[in-house]
Formats: structure tokens, C-alpha cells, sequence
């Protein structure tokens, strides 16, 4: 054998080696394309030479894919709850078999699942269960509803409630004395709308203490009357001085909470929630942490789980939650994922507790509250942020959005840059220049459209129509400023409704009014679906998995009523007929 032929043998042998390698098949490239870097891995089954079916094949619609790349489709297969492929249907038929399910949607429009970027999920399935206050645009209808609930309860027990929002009956606050004579035996307390404020009865104050010699409590105000008796009002961080008196809701109670609040979450065509919690100024930052072990993980154990969550913990526990991921991941499994720490910056327009650079209109003395002291604001964001986490403040006047604007400045030119998409939650009202240093700064603006709709009247009061039309609600202006825009509720502030809040952001109208508040800021479709979508998915680093509808995509998706992409970009109007989950029908 000469030289040349010895040669040409050892690379036929070397090349039959190396091409045998998985890297080399084509088939392993496609399998790890669709592998997920956060939730369920594809099988090594699929690793193998044979062709991929489908295990559903979805045809006959508009489907909104939410990617640049290829926006709509009409047709998309499914397998092991991800999407192979789109496109038209004879390309998406060539990976159906016969045990292909065939779903046709009759022309009807599809769009990704719906993320809430900011939910209270299981504080919201507990408050279905309770005194519901939204809406309620008389005082006598207000009293109504508590004398109603004391002749269902037992003598002694706490009434709770909440969804209360004093502009729908002029603005006038609440006060003890208003249920005190129909509730002598029971305590109360009923939460405003915002969570910011709420109400407590003569005997719930007497059975926690306060009084007329009890003290302010740093970032909070206990109401009181001319005299300086308290009136039954407790603002931000002043409920701590009540909220350790009503008892603690049971474990069976909470987990209730979450399965009602999933059903009605899908039922609103809502896939994913980034969830912060039961954590409001004054409640005990261990609320989330009972709920991650007795509730999340329990669901999760037991295969109860329908809804993906990103959570969020108080930012003082920062710690706690760096040594859990650890341990354990960010990605618990493909329903759970922890996501970062919040704290709050100040509290809410409605209780004139939001921080501003100038006074309430209302109350010439008052700028707002602010929370949590900013030198503890930034120490815990610089820890936070050193250890890896996502860091997300709650921040609604526009002197709190530009001092968390300030800290996050402050923390990059320290650590230098990264992608951390630091988020403001709520950013409601700006100042000049603060949508674009949003841009600027990569700063993820988290909103909630449907506030706007009950906020519109309020900001012209509290502020003026000069400061409410130029600093409220700025969608347009962040969008314009290359600001990542994420959609949410702040569900039970309001309901969760995502198609309800696409609308909202399209046309700025409140209840009564013939013209859009603010028209300037009105949306498109296409920037609010996204907002909804690809871009609340961004936010939470979940845009790997979920947000659009592309091949190696989760098999999250939507089908609603309307068969007219046309007019729903015209009107904005839909409602849900059918919620997906990883390609199974979950709702209804």
C-alpha cells in the first residue's frame, strides 16, 4: 500500500467518525433550536434521525405572530407544547400525520398568549372571595355593601374588603363614623383600589392601638380630623400598625385564591403573570415567601399548575432570594421562573400619597410620600443588582420616577454596563425629559393602561390640567424614546383584561368623555399587542420562550372573537373564545 493510498484511507475513516457525531446531524441542530434555555428540554427521542410530527396542527386563521420576521401566518404546528413551524398550510402540513390533531379556526384572529407584567395573583384570588368594593360610585351603596356583610359573618370576625375609589362618588374620603353604628362587633378593613390606603373601623383601630397619641410611622399617615383623632384612613406604611391584628389567611385559603385567579386569567386570555406579590407598603415582606413554599411549589408538585409565573420578592429579602437561585435555578420548572426584587419609591395619586416635584392642586402642602429613604434605595439596588438580580421600583409621581431614574444611573456608572433591564413599575406620571432619559437608559417602563380610564378625572384635580396633560401616561412619548414598554394590570387594582387595556391604550378614553385624553400618546394595535407580548416578555428576560408565536416558541396562544384584522386595528375591539397552553386548551 503506498503512501497516497494509506492516506486517503485513514481520512475516508476519520470523515465516517466525525460525520456519525450529533453535531454534525442535522436533526440535533433542529432539536437544539427548540431546546429552551429556561423551561422543559426536548427529549433525547427526538434527537434521533426521524422526522418530527406534529402533534397539532392549528389552520384556517390570522395569526399574529408578534415577530418582525414574519408577522402573520395561517396556519402553525405544535410538538411537545412548542411551535415548529408556520407559515401556509400545505408547509405546515408536510409534519402532520395520522395522529395529528387538526384544530381550523374558522379565519379567526390568533395573537401570542397575553402577559400581565404586574399582578397581585394570589392577593387577587383572595379579594374574589371578599367584600367587593370597585365601582361603587355612592356612599350609601358603600355602606350597603359592608352592612351586607356583617349579616353573613360571625360576631367578632374581621370584615375585609376592598376596591374602593372615592373620585367615583366626588371625591369625598371615608371615615369610620360611616359604618361604625353597623358594625359595633366586628373589625374592618376595607383596602382602597390602589393598596395605597385603606379604611378601618372604630373598633379595628381600638383592637390595634391607634389612637390619637400614636405617631406617624415613617412613610406612612394615619388620617386624622381636626382635633387629631383618627378618622379610620391609613396610608401606606401606617397599615403596619394594623395589619398584624387581622389574621393570617389559611394555607387551603391561598391556594384556592391561586386556582380561582388562574381560571379567570385564562379566561382573559392571560398565559403568563409577573406576579409581586401579597407586598404593599406596611405588609410583612414574608407574604411572598409562604406563598412561594406554601402555594406556588405545592401546585407545582401536585400538577396544578396552569398559569406561568415570574415572581418577584421584596427587595429587603435580596439575599435570601440570591442564595434560592442558587440553589435552585431561576427556572423552578416551566411554570415557575424567579424573577428579581421590587421595593416602592412612593404611593398612589388617589391617596395623594404619589411623590411629586410640586404640590396636590388639592393639597397645596402636600408633594406625596415618600416610602423607602433613598440612601436605603440605592444600597439595596446596588446589592440586588451586584448579585445578579432583575431590580424593579414602584414609582408613580414624577419626582419618584426621576429619583429610581437617578439610582439607576447612579448603579451602572458604578458596576458598569450589562443587560440588566432595570423596571420602573407604574411610571405614571414624568416629568420633562424623563421619557427619554427611560430611552436613554434601557429602563423598562412597566404601565397599566386601564388606570388611565379612572385616573384621567383624578390627575386634573389632584394636579391641574396643565402638569396632568403633559406628565400622565406618556406611552407614546416612552415608545418614541426607544423605552421598553411592558403592559400589565396591577390586578385586583383593576381587573385583569388585557384586551380591555390594548383598547385603552389605543383610544385614551374614560368613561363620559367624547375625546381621548391626551390623543397625542394613543397607540397602535401593533405597539400595544407587543406591549402585551414579545415586549412583557423582554421585560422579564422570558423572551427566549414566550412572547410571539415562532418556531422553538412555547405553544402559548390566544383565539379571539373577531374574523377582521382590519377592524380589530381599527376599533381594538375582541373578546376571548379560546386560551392555549404549551398547544392545550386551557379555557374554557
Amino acid at each position: 500500500m503506498n503512501l497516497y493510498t494509506l492516506i486517503s484511507a485513514s481520512v475516508v475513516v476519520v470523515l465516517a467518525i466525525f460525520f456519525s457525531l450529533p453535531l454534525l446531524n442535522p436533526t440535533y441542530w433542529l432539536s437544539l433550536n427548540l431546546k429552551s434555555w429556561l423551561w422543559i428540554p426536548i427529549p433525547s427521542s427526538s434527537l434521533s434521525s426521524s422526522p418530527v410530527i406534529a402533534d397539532l396542527v392549528v389552520r384556517n386563521g390570522v395569526i399574529y405572530t408578534s415577530d418582525e420576521s414574519l408577522p402573520f401566518a395561517d396556519s402553525m404546528a405544535i410538538h411537545n407544547g412548542r411551535i415548529l413551524r408556520l407559515g401556509n398550510f400545505s408547509f405546515v402540513q408536510e409534519l402532520a400525520a395520522d395522529g395529528t390533531e387538526e384544530l381550523d379556526l374558522g379565519g379567526k384572529v390568533v395573537v401570542p398568549g397575553f402577559i400581565d407584567s404586574h399582578v397581585h395573583l394570589i392577593y387577587a384570588g383572595l379579594q374574589m372571595a371578599r367584600v367587593e368594593l370597585h365601582g361603587i360610585n355612592k356612599k350609601d351603596e358603600f355602606v350597603r355593601k359592608i352592612k351586607e356583610a356583617v349579616r353573613n359573618a360571625k360576631e367578632g370576625s374581621w370584615i375585609l374588603g376592598g376596591g374602593w375609589n372615592n373620585d367615583l362618588w366626588g371625591g369625598e374620603l371615608p371615615l369610620a363614623s360611616w359604618i361604625d353604628d353597623i358594625t359595633p362587633y366586628n373589625p374592618v378593613w376595607l383596602n382602597r383600589m390602589d393598596g395605597h390606603m385603606g379604611l378601618a373601623n372604630s373598633v379595628a383601630l381600638k383592637l390595634s392601638g391607634i389612637s390619637n397619641l400614636t405617631k406617624d410611622p415613617e412613610g406612612g399617615t394615619i388620617v386624622r380630623t381636626v382635633d387629631g383623632e383618627p378618622t379610620g384612613l391609613l396610608i401606606d406604611s401606617a397599615m403596619k400598625l394594623l395589619l398584624p391584628y387581622i389574621p393570617e389567611d389559611t394555607v387551603n385559603e391561598r391556594r384556592e385564591a391561586l386556582v380561582g385567579a388562574t381560571n379567570h386569567a385564562l379566561m382573559r386570555g392571560v398565559t403568563t403573570v409577573v406576579d409581586f406579590g401579597r407586598y404593599y407598603p406596611g405588609v410583612s415582606a414574608e407574604l411572598p415567601w409562604e406563598d412561594f413554599s406554601d402555594v406556588y411549589q405545592w401546585a407545582d408538585a401536585s400538577k396544578k399548575m396552569m398559569i406561568r409565573v415570574c415572581l418577584f420578592f421584596p427587595m429587603e429579602t435580596w439575599l435570601r432570594l440570591h442564595d434560592l437561585i442558587g440553589k435552585m435555578g431561576r427556572a423552578i420548572s416551566q411554570w415557575i421562573y424567579l424573577g428579581g426584587v421590587k421595593a416602592f419609591a412612593d404611593g398612589s395619586l388617589g391617596s395623594n400619597s404619589a411623590l411629586f416635584h410640586e404640590p396636590y392642586a388639592d393639597e397645596p402642602h402636600n408633594y406625596g410620600l415618600q416610602v423607602t429613604e433613598s440612601e436605603i434605595l440605592y444600597n439595596i439596588t446596588m446589592a440586588s443588582e451586584k448579585s445578579g438580580l432583575q431590580v424593579a421600583i414602584h414609582a408613580i409621581g414624577d419626582r419618584a420616577n426621576d429619583l429610581i431614574l437617578d439610582i439607576y444611573e447612579s448603579v451602572v456608572s458604578t458596576n458598569g454596563m450589562r443587560d440588566r433591564r432595570f423596571r420602573i413599575e407604574h411610571a405614571q406620571h414624568l416629568a420633562p425629559g424623563a421619557a427619554a432619559r427611560f430611552g436613554r437608559q434601557g429602563i423598562v417602563a412597566s404601565v397599566q393602561p386601564l388606570h388611565l380610564l379612572g385616573d384621567a378625572d383624578t390627575a386634573t384635580k389632584k394636579l391641574g390640567t396643565d402638569r396632568a396633560q403633559k406628565e400622565s401616561y406618556l406611552f407614546r412619548s416612552l415608545l418614541a424614546s426607544n423605552a421598553p414598554l411592558a403592559f400589565g394590570s396591577d390586578w385586583p387594582v383593576v381587573d385583569i383584561n388585557p384586551l380591555g387595556g390594548i383598547k385603552t391604550a389605543m383610544k385614551r378614553l374614560p368613561p363620559g368623555w367624547d375625546d381621548a385624553w391626551i390623543p397625542s400618546e394613543c397607540l397602535t394595535l401593533n405597539d400595544s399587542l407587543k406591549a402585551h407580548t414579545i415586549s412583557a416578555a423582554r421585560a422579564c428576560f422570558l423572551d427566549n420562550d414566550l412572547g410571539s408565536l415562532s418556531p422553538g416558541k412555547l405553544a402559548d396562544f390566544v383565539i379571539l372573537s373577531t374574523d377582521s384584522w382590519d377592524d380589530f386595528a381599527a376599533e381594538g375591539s375582541a373578546s376571548v373564545e379560546a386560551t392555549y397552553v404549551s398547544g392545550v386548551r386551557a379555557y374554557p
